[in-house]
């Protein structure tokens, strides 16, 4: 997170809420190299606890098996600001970003509880693509869905600390501030949706 207590007033509800509508992240645990190890999962924040799961060959799931403390880290909208947008002189350029760091310590659940997780990860994620039928677990053959549910885990983390950096250029006067703003939006310097779906059109060359 960044040191600059100006880019930290969120509270930790604004934190988790921000979190929540975002839905993906990475969760990072302390490896026993040193080195930490990272999973990119979806997730759902319900009360005091973040829910996911992972594949059983995951290095993480057996962390978890001592009780492990996790690290879930989640970035949303991000872009980088031209100095010649503020309007005035002497600015460097920068990246303003809004990113979120739940940690905890998690646990590997009951496996009859996987479903259920499974169906409501699915819920969240087919509700926004309305007008769109919803997908259910029930359209998959049953021998099938258990062959894929044997390879994964429920996993929890209850939630113990919520941090937030909202780094959006508060460090400025409200003028420049909105002049860069200004700046973002005439750019359309959003480009994520579309460089994902060139990327998914233009798959890289296998090794």
């Amino acid at each position: 997170m960044h040191p600059n207590p100006i880019f930290r007033t969120a509270e930790a509800a604004q934190n988790l809420t921000f979190a929540a509508d975002q839905g993906f992240g990475m969760v990072a645990v302390n490896g026993a190299d040193g080195l930490p190890h990272l999973a990119h999962v979806p997730f759902l924040i319900e009360g005091d606890r973040v829910l996911f799961h992972l594949v059983r060959s995951n290095p993480i799931v057996r962390a978890l098996k001592d009780g492990a403390m996790l690290r879930l880290a989640v970035r949303g909208a991000h872009g980088y600001i031209s100095p010649d947008w503020y309007g005035v002189p002497d600015q460097v350029p920068t990246w303003n970003y809004v990113a979120v760091q739940i940690d905890g310590r998690g646990q590997i659940l009951d496996q009859d509880l996987l479903l259920a997780l499974l169906n409501r990860l699915s819920d969240r994620f087919e509700a926004v693509l309305a007008p769109k039928p919803v997908w259910k677990m029930s359209k998959m053959d049953p021998d099938a869905l258990a062959r894929m549910m044997r390879m994964i885990v429920p996993v929890e983390m209850q939630i113990t600390d919520v941090t937030g950096t909202w780094k959006l250029s508060q460090n400025k006067d409200d003028a420049v501030r909105l002049a860069a703003a200004d700046g973002v939006a005439e750019a359309a310097l959003d480009p994520h949706a579309a460089a994902l779906a060139a990327l998914m059109r233009d798959l890289p060359v296998q090794s």
